[in-house]
């Protein structure tokens, strides 16, 4: 009987279920399982505990105005579209008069309808950076809770041997990600930078910044012999790496 208990838990199937991504058939497993086995119990209420502290450290914030310009928007369309339907009244009285008006509104509407396509294609970005960012958290969430996780501590070498960090290495979700939790200081012209090579191929990850430090998970992409480095760059980064001024190794 433990043995199935063990053999539950190491699935992942308590955190998609507490994150609504389960089948119905898995979700009728897990809730039979949390009925019968008060160790599963015990288990799915410390996650949902986790999960909880984990999204209120890692709240998306909506975009500062997003809404007051949103309604904004709404509220010139609606004038908009009055004083429209006013002038197609009007026009429609002079229309022998003034037949040029035609254009005059035909364009209005062109350009009322450009805005309306602009504010939704806005919405839609957002929307879909909101459910990227979600993603994100969600894998950082699985990947920091599940034990087939593997964290390797990662030091600067003599060039930087103030910095710090943890590599989170799932290989059965195929995630990856690093916490640099100190940065040594450099000069303001230089920067330090993330690269992995996956395949043969290195991939530029970005310019680490103190404001990356601590709670904040970079993510790593996922191989079975990937390397990871982090080198010191002139200020904005590089296109690539400098070899000499590689500080810390990460192989996972």
């Amino acid at each position: 009987m433990k043995d199935k208990i063990k053999i539950f838990l190491d699935t992942d199937l308590l955190e998609k279920y507490l994150l609504g991504t389960t089948t119905d058939e898995e979700s009728f497993q897990v809730e039979r399982y949390i009925a019968m086995y008060p160790k599963v119990k015990e288990t799915y209420d410390e996650l949902q505990d986790n999960l909880e502290t984990f999204a209120k450290m890692h709240a998306i914030k909506t975009p500062e105005g997003l809404k007051e310009r949103i309604i904004g928007r709404i509220r010139g369309e609606k004038a908009g579209r009055k004083r429209f339907f006013q002038y197609s009244i009007a026009a429609s009285f002079a229309a022998l008069l003034f037949a040029g008006a035609a254009f005059f509104f035909y364009s209005q509407n062109q350009s009322l309808q450009e805005e309306n396509d602009m504010v939704s294609n806005q919405i839609k970005l957002l929307e879909q950076d909101m459910k990227e960012q979600l993603e994100d958290v969600r894998n950082q969430f699985i990947v920091l809770n599940n034990p087939q996780t593997k964290r390797l501590n990662v030091k600067g070498n003599k060039k930087a041997k103030e910095l710090k960090a943890v590599a989170y290495i799932n290989p059965v979700k195929k995630l990856s990600y690093i916490n640099v939790s100190k940065l040594p200081n450099l000069p303001e012209n230089q920067c330090f930078q993330m690269w992995a090579e996956v395949n043969g191929e290195m991939v530029n990850l970005g310019v680490i910044k103190e404001s990356m430090e601590q709670d904040n998970l970079l993510a790593l992409p996922y191989s079975d012999k990937a390397v990871g480095y982090i080198t010191i760059e002139p200020e904005g980064g590089n296109m690539t790496p400098t070899v000499e001024n590689i500080v810390a190794n990460i192989a996972y």
